[in-house]
Protein backbone atom coordinates (compact mmCIF):
# COMPACT_ATOMS: atom_id res chain seq x y z
CA UNK A 1 0.00 0.00 0.00
CA UNK A 2 3.28 2.10 0.08
CA UNK A 3 2.36 3.24 -3.39
CA UNK A 4 -1.73 4.51 -2.02
CA UNK A 5 0.97 7.22 0.11
CA UNK A 6 2.58 8.32 -3.14
CA UNK A 7 -0.26 8.99 -4.95
CA UNK A 8 -1.52 10.91 -1.78
CA UNK A 9 -3.52 10.57 1.51
CA UNK A 10 -6.52 12.99 0.41
CA UNK A 11 -8.91 13.25 -2.72
CA UNK A 12 -8.42 17.18 -4.11
CA UNK A 13 -11.37 17.54 -5.78
CA UNK A 14 -14.66 18.67 -3.82
CA UNK A 15 -17.23 17.58 -5.85
CA UNK A 16 -18.26 14.35 -5.73
CA UNK A 17 -18.28 13.59 -9.48
CA UNK A 18 -14.89 14.51 -9.33
CA UNK A 19 -13.50 12.76 -6.24
CA UNK A 20 -15.06 9.46 -8.30
CA UNK A 21 -12.96 10.29 -11.20
CA UNK A 22 -10.21 10.98 -9.05
CA UNK A 23 -10.15 6.91 -6.76
CA UNK A 24 -10.98 6.05 -10.74
CA UNK A 25 -7.59 7.29 -12.42
CA UNK A 26 -5.82 6.30 -9.05
CA UNK A 27 -6.91 2.34 -9.22
CA UNK A 28 -5.78 2.73 -12.87
CA UNK A 29 -2.84 3.54 -12.21
CA UNK A 30 -2.34 1.44 -9.16
CA UNK A 31 -3.53 -1.50 -11.53
CA UNK A 32 -0.88 -0.65 -13.80
CA UNK A 33 2.38 -1.45 -11.50
CA UNK A 34 2.24 -5.33 -11.19
CA UNK A 35 2.75 -4.71 -15.24
CA UNK A 36 5.66 -3.22 -14.61
CA UNK A 37 7.30 -6.72 -12.74
CA UNK A 38 6.21 -8.91 -14.72
CA UNK A 39 8.84 -10.53 -17.27
CA UNK A 40 7.67 -10.96 -20.94
CA UNK A 41 8.58 -14.42 -22.42
CA UNK A 42 9.14 -14.35 -25.89
CA UNK A 43 10.41 -18.31 -27.72
CA UNK A 44 13.63 -18.20 -29.96
CA UNK A 45 14.13 -20.85 -32.61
Amino acid sequence: MHYVKLLGQRLMARDFDRQVAEIQVRIAILNGYPALGRPVTETVG
